[in-house]
């Protein structure tokens, strides 16, 4: 692990007197995108999408086949090197995705194609409840953060869904250059909700990423990493928010 990881715990210092104290109340609540509020349509779907929009027949679409080489190309070595910071920018993610996608034999030809569905909104669902929560946390008065490794503007994406009144604050690691967890990304969004970060809580779906918050002296709920639909769990929140 390097020093910088080591350094993170004490990147925000407590006060003696409020490691004395009692363990704050959750003010506020920054949450993760996808995986967490929002997830990709099935594969089907997903390819079904990029099919139509390339103009291509859909009896041509062997959906199993297409995803089986989308995962085997995400494996290969100069694949996955390519990905590494591939967030904090545009162009950054827009090349590590055309380098991914190359090695994808049923996306010769379409590449933008299959890019451009990553982007669109219309490709990111809410879960069941994401909206009950966040309608919840905002009729308690709590203020909500977003807080993602994205390469594209999120207030879109919540406005297209009518959540974006729910949303106070969001930190982008594209707008910001850099990529959970680094504290920075949460710093920023507590900082906007005017939040402390002691009493604020960050839902994500991702260890290592998400749970780097904890570095900031926030406390972190984790959700299993497993591609749900349906609802997430996310009324796990609200009983810790109380």
């Amino acid at each position: 692990m390097s020093a910088h990881l080591y350094s993170l715990p004490t990147a925000v210092p407590t006060s003696p007197a409020d490691l004395a104290g009692p363990v704050p109340p959750i003010e506020a609540v920054l949450f993760d995108f996808a995986n967490t509020l929002f997830r990709m349509p099935p594969t089907e779907e997903y390819l079904g999408w990029i099919w139509a929009k390339a103009g291509r027949d859909p009896e041509t679409l062997d959906a199993a086949a297409v995803a089986e080489q989308v995962h085997a190309a995400a494996k290969l070595p100069h694949v996955v090197a390519a990905q590494h910071l591939r967030d904090t920018s545009v162009e950054k993610h827009r090349a590590a995705t055309g380098i991914w996608f190359a090695e994808v034999p049923a996306f010769r030809g379409i590449e933008d194609v299959a890019y451009e569905a990553i982007l669109d909104s219309e490709n990111w669902y809410p879960y069941d409840d994401t909206e009950p929560v966040l309608r919840a946390l905002s009729e308690r008065g709590v203020p909500v953060g977003i807080v993602s490794d994205i390469p594209f503007d999120l207030r879109e994406v919540f406005a297209d869904r009518g959540l974006a009144d729910f949303v106070g604050a969001y930190s982008l690691s594209y707008e910001l250059g850099v990529e959970k967890p680094d504290p920075r990304m949460f710093l920023k969004a507590c900082a906007d909700l005017g939040a402390e970060p002691r009493r604020t809580l960050m839902v994500g779906d991702n260890a290592p990423r998400d749970g780097g918050a904890v570095a900031c002296n926030l406390r972190v709920l984790l959700l299993p990493a497993e591609p749900k639909v349906g609802e997430r769990g996310l009324d796990a929140v609200l009983r810790l928010v109380g």
